[in-house]
């Protein structure tokens, strides 16, 4: 690795973008802005895009009829990083030790974003082109649910139509084998009220006639999964 992409890693590690504390916005504005700054210098047309919460970072290459084109995501945001006496060293100032660089967002997902970031400057580089038409979207919500990636995607749709989509917050196998992660487990939450009578009613009388709302959410709740999980 070159020494400069280290100071780049660890520049970019320095920034505590916490996204779930408001306190931190100007910081994650910061950090947009040094994304912006760095996708500029490698030749890509970078904009911030501001959103009601936190600015999403849109780069692109010049494209080229005939090209596929491809979408890599990634997010600069980070989770909080207590309980601060469990770190060894503080969590916003990098530590390289044993090969391996200790600062909160090294593997989610700042290390896996800028590590796209340079095999794109490489290729650049060394042919003068991406093979590819490229998106690179960078957002600073994911932390909190992206709350605002939704609407930006909607309304740039046909702006970003992609061939393929590539997600760069996942993991590895295991050191040193490159990995591609081609499916995840979505999440989703609803909140699901059973009622039932309005009174009280004696379970000896009308126990089995009368429906109890714990069995009907019970016998609904078992439908979510079988046993293929």
């Amino acid at each position: 690795m070159r020494d400069n992409y280290l100071e780049d890693f660890y520049s970019f590690l320095r920034f505590p973008s916490i996204s779930t504390d408001d306190q931190y916005a100007e910081r994650l504005a910061e950090c947009a802005h040094w994304l912006v700054k760095r996708l500029t210098s490698i030749g890509l047309e970078t904009q911030l895009v501001p959103t009601r919460g936190h600015p999403i970072v849109w780069a692109r290459n010049k494209h080229q009829p005939g090209r596929r084109t491809v979408l890599i995501y990634g997010h600069y945001d980070v989770q909080p990083p207590d309980p601060l006496e469990l770190w060894d060293s503080p969590p916003f100032e990098p530590v390289l030790k044993n090969g391996y660089v200790f600062a909160r967002g090294a593997t989610d997902n700042k290390g896996q974003i800028l590590s796209h970031i340079l095999g794109i400057q490489e290729t650049i580089e060394q042919n003068g082109d991406l093979p590819v038409n490229l998106h690179l979207v960078i957002e600073g919500e994911e932390e909190i649910g992206s709350v605002h990636l939704g609407g930006f995607l909607e309304e740039n749709r046909g702006a970003l139509k992609s061939d393929v989509a590539v997600i760069s917050d996942t993991m590895m196998i295991a050191c040193g084998v490159p990995t591609l992660s081609y499916g995840l487990r979505g999440v989703t939450a609803l909140e699901v009220k059973v009622t039932g009578p309005k009174m009280d009613l004696h379970s000896g009388v009308f126990g089995g006639a009368v429906a109890n709302p714990i069995t009907a959410l019970a016998r609904l709740l078992a439908t979510l999964h079988d046993r293929g999980g």
